[in-house]
């Protein structure tokens, strides 16, 4: 019965885990839905309007959606020519990982499938903006710091937009977040690929609070299940040797680690 989108499933590499149907579940490189009780999202957005931001396969907004939201906008940019790149970013790398994203196609699938009236924009975050995009409830932040070369920035244009609560879930680097709990600090990368700043937890809520936020409460630490769609780590010990290959190992244990939290923007900004 459900042959036809079981084969456009498995022609996509997808982000997001979610079941769109009885039996059809998309490989996805995580699994948000268990982590979904854990994070500071209300249970219920009955007469919310509600922004997911970096939307990609659209578990959040989704999922915002169920909790009863009366709108539902998710942002994203399709084009990985866009992204935050740094310098030196080899075409390769840019082919590869743009191919996960396959131009937004796995979240047109999802929402054909869910029944989903959850409209996306193509949008920046960097580009967000009230004269545009109106006042929302309640903004969803997840994953995406990590990967953007102006954080401060960014969270700067959620919250000109944002007349509610954030929800921010993004990574954070796990040692540093043990060793230094109470000490904002980050991790710099940078290196051909998008991926710039991981901050310890202190780091994120900090962050956060730079862009204009005050953060509720201290950053709950939350570890992302690895989905289907994510190869096994090696058994070789070899790959205690690495910082990126101790952390593969973390997140392939326990999950991929990072802080969730609330915010509400700052009277006055």
């Amino acid at each position: 019965m459900h042959e036809s989108l079981a084969a456009e499933v498995a022609a996509l590499q997808w982000y997001h885990t979610m079941e769109l149907a009885p039996g059809v579940l998309t490989p996805g490189w995580l699994d948000t839905r268990p982590v979904a009780r854990e994070v500071p999202l209300p249970s219920s957005l009955s007469d919310m309007r509600c922004l997911d931001v970096a939307t990609f396969n659209g578990f959040w907004a989704f999922e915002m959606e169920r909790r009863g939201a009366a709108e539902v906008v998710a942002v994203d940019v399709l084009d990985p020519a866009r992204w935050d790149w740094p310098a030196g970013s080899e075409p390769e790398v840019r082919e590869a990982i743009g191919e996960r994203h396959a131009g937004g196609r796995g979240f047109e699938i999802a929402r054909r499938e869910l029944g989903s009236a959850v409209e996306r924009v193509e949008r920046s975050v960097y580009d967000l903006d009230p004269a545009q995009d109106g006042a929302f409830d309640v903004v969803y932040l997840g994953s995406l710091l990590v990967h953007l070369r102006d954080p401060v920035r960014a969270l700067e244009r959620i919250r000109s937009v944002c007349r509610g609560t954030l929800v921010v879930v993004d990574g954070i680097d796990l040692p540093l977040s043990l060793l230094l709990p109470r000490v904002p600090v980050a991790r710099f990368d940078g290196r051909a690929r998008p991926w710039w700043w991981y901050p310890n937890s202190a780091g994120l809520a900090r962050l956060v609070e730079s862009g204009g936020f005050q953060v509720a409460g201290r950053p709950r630490r939350v570890f992302m299940p690895r989905g289907p769609g994510q190869p096994p780590v090696s058994p070789d010990p070899g790959v205690l040797l690495s910082r990126e290959g101790r952390r593969a190992l973390v997140a392939a244990r326990l999950g991929d680690p990072h802080a969730a939290f609330s915010a509400r923007p700052r009277p006055g900004l």
